[in-house]
């Protein structure tokens, strides 16, 4: 005779502690197997219970693997900010878009990638934190492999270091990097200059930003852009830039605005660096560079 069946449900709890994922469903569905086929009554309530659990762990499994720490790209490029805890990604992420993101003076305050959007010239380029490396990362120490995988998807790299800290710190997170197998294009922002002189560095270009100093936020961005690697072209009749993959052409232009005015197009007028005089006639072959301003011309 089964038992009481309050009973065996307290039971079923105890054998589900610790059970996750496909783990407490395996368990789940041995139960149903152990429990008495009744239609009606308590058992019968009881399986009901058992199979509301199993459909409750697949929802609560695919809600995870949706929360996972991949980000998502937006905007014409994407770069990273990589730095020890504590570094100033947070503030400077912050003060560069519109993201609020909580900040502390204590380290690990951001333990999951943030992403936010920023425009740099009038393009929309992704800025994405990513939290503080740890020596050993490249062995997953701190989860550092996730972390990782995030940053082996962006265009470039911002290196965080604080002025006011030993510059071996930023040695320890660039080795883990390196150690990934993860090359891309860096900078380093040298953070909380108006805390401490800046320093150099003998193989990256160091760029001084304060928060409260826009001036140095600016020239940030202009070096946030070179990371890119992409042009940007302005139309005469304005509006914002579209960002191209150097080389680029007039029928690059032309195609980036609509595919059919690619078909349509003869020639271009053209203002800016690419030109020997402001509004030159130049055919569909013209190559077109950083801040060139383009009008294109139709049949």
């Amino acid at each position: 005779m089964p038992i009481p069946h309050r009973t065996q449900q307290q039971i079923i709890k105890r054998r589900l502690v610790g059970k996750d994922g496909s783990e407490r469903i395996r368990e789940l569905r041995a139960i149903l197997e152990e429990l008495p086929n009744y239609k009606n009554g308590p058992y019968a309530d009881l399986r009901k219970w058992v199979n509301a659990q199993i459909d409750a762990t697949r929802v609560r499994s695919r809600v995870v693997h949706r929360d996972s720490i991949a980000v998502r790209r937006e905007g014409a490029a994407q770069i990273a900010f990589v730095g020890a805890p504590n570094a100033g990604k947070s503030s400077l992420l912050q003060a560069l878009s519109n993201v609020q993101i909580k900040t502390g003076d204590y380290a690990f305050t951001t333990t999951r990638p943030v992403p936010a959007l920023t425009r740099v010239g009038g393009v929309l380029v992704q800025l994405v934190e990513i939290p503080g490396f740890i020596e050993g990362a490249s062995e997953d120490r701190g989860g550092g492999r996730a972390l990782l995988g995030v940053l082996r998807n962006a265009d470039g790299i911002v290196y965080c270091h604080a002025a006011d800290t030993p510059v071996h710190e930023l040695e320890t997170v660039r080795a883990e990097v390196a150690a990934a197998g993860i090359e891309l294009p860096a900078i380093v922002a040298a953070t909380k200059i108006d805390e401490a002189e800046p320093f150099a560095h003998p193989e990256l270009e160091v760029v001084p930003v304060s928060v409260l100093d826009d001036a140095s936020l600016d020239r940030l961005r202009d070096a946030v852009w070179s990371l890119t690697g992409l042009i940007r072209v302005y139309l005469h009749d304005g509006g914002d830039p579209v960002a191209l993959h150097p080389p680029a052409t007039v029928l690059d232009v032309a195609r980036s605005i609509h595919q059919n005015l690619a078909s349509t197009a003869v020639g271009a007028r053209v203002w800016g660096p690419s030109s020997r005089f402001a509004g030159q006639r130049v055919g569909m072959a013209h190559e077109v560079v950083d801040g060139d301003s383009v009008e294109v011309l139709l049949r």
